[in-house]
């Protein structure tokens, strides 16, 4: 997609806003519904990676699902839950498979998805089926509007984006950016090139892209020949897009070519949660841009980080929240329906959930269908005996 189409289409969904989908689709404005209590059970199902390289991904997104449904007594809009869980795997042909079983399992609502590429591939389904689609992660810039599928992380370009117009403000040198070539890490390009470019006004200091292919497991010497491009680059700034094992692998082999990863900035997958526990202190420095952090000091996140903590052994996740928010979703819309399960029904309802009381803040869809929320920079760093990404400033709210 040309950049000047991107561009209108973003300034389009930014001038509508949240309150503007709000209004047009009859929100109700984060009021909480009335629950009646219900025998009968609506099954979810959950389509998240158990095996390949984004297992990490997976296992947070269930961690969050579940903490909610704790939470919640194991019920949504007042029905028991029964969880019909898939594993989305290494590829767009095992997340379609998985799709279809739940599918046949009679699933009111689907909850998941790590990769965008497998995205692209299940959305179509979606539309095919009329059930709605909660995305944990994977968010293709191009299925914003999408009837039947709702992101409650982001827009892929989003993390670039914000990125971009931070990098325009601090420097002076080139800019380089290396990312696998897939529609999480185009899209991430996409968005920090034409933020820097708008901000500058001028694209001067931005080399080419470097791609490598998409691998959700690298060799230990995929990255060899982009990092000696890097090299030669002798960029001011990096910015990369890698995540799970892929992320772990770029950090290790960068920290290892002799690149210095305080010039890296990434969205936040690259140092999050398992991938920054493996990493280690190669991540030391590396900056990334996020729509949460656990340190976020509002007493709805104190609670959840706390509680997570004490369940799981570790700081919650992007994921972890994504996943949380979809149950939360959900179980808005599941009471709006009034005891009626029909997919159709609560895809309807989704559009009036309102407000969400998000560990992240508190944030509503907009008319694309993702969360409008703020954005923070974090950086590696020690936080008493172990490293986090901790807040350094606010970039600002999309959506």
């Amino acid at each position: 997609m040309a950049g000047i189409d991107r561009r209108n289409a973003l300034k389009l969904l930014g001038g509508l806003g949240a309150a503007g989908f709000a209004s047009a689709c009859g929100a109700v404005g984060g009021a909480e519904p009335q629950q009646q209590i219900h025998e009968t059970h609506v099954r979810i199902g959950l389509l998240v990676p158990g095996t390949g390289g984004y297992k990490p991904l997976g296992d947070d997104m269930l961690n969050g699902f579940n903490r909610y449904l704790r939470v919640a007594g194991n019920r949504l809009g007042g029905h028991p839950v029964v969880v019909e869980q898939r594993d989305e795997g290494d590829s767009p042909d095992s997340a379609m498979s998985a799709l279809e079983d739940l599918l046949s399992a009679d699933v009111s609502a689907v909850v998941g998805v790590a990769s965008s590429a497998a995205m692209l591939d299940v959305s179509r389904r979606i539309e095919e089926v009329h059930i709605p689609l909660l995305g944990a992660n994977a968010s293709p810039f191009e299925l914003q509007g999408t009837p039947h599928v709702w992101r409650t992380s982001f827009v892929n370009d989003e993390p670039g984006r914000v990125l971009g117009t931070y990098l325009a403000g601090m420097v002076q040198g080139t800019v380089a950016s290396v990312a696998q070539d897939d529609p999480m890490g185009v899209d991430a390009v996409q968005g920090m090139r034409e933020q820097f470019t708008e901000a500058r006004a001028s694209s001067d200091l931005l080399a080419e892209t470097i791609w490598t292919p998409m691998v959700t497991q690298p060799a230990r010497d995929h990255f060899t020949i982009p990092l000696e491009q890097l090299r030669q680059l002798d960029a001011e700034a990096v910015f990369c897009c890698y995540a799970g094992n892929a992320a772990v692998e770029f950090i290790r082999q960068y920290v290892a070519a002799g690149l210095d990863p305080t010039r890296l900035v990434a969205p936040a997958y690259l140092t999050e949660g398992a991938a920054l526990t493996s990493a280690g202190t190669d991540a030391l420095g590396i900056r990334t841009s996020a729509n949460y952090a656990p340190e976020l000091r509002t007493s709805v996140n104190r609670a959840f980080a706390s509680d997570y903590r004490r369940e799981f052994g570790d700081a919650p996740t992007i994921y972890a929240v994504a996943a949380y928010d979809a149950a939360a979703a959900l179980d808005k819309a599941i009471a709006l329906s009034d005891g009626d399960l029909d997919p159709r029904e609560i895809n309807l309802n989704l559009s009036r959930v309102g407000l969400i009381d998000s560990p992240r803040g508190r944030w509503q869809f907009n008319q694309g269908r993702t969360p409008t929320q703020k954005w923070y920079l974090r950086e590696v760093a020690s936080d008493g005996p172990v490293l986090s990404n901790l807040v350094i400033r606010e970039l600002g709210t999309l959506g």
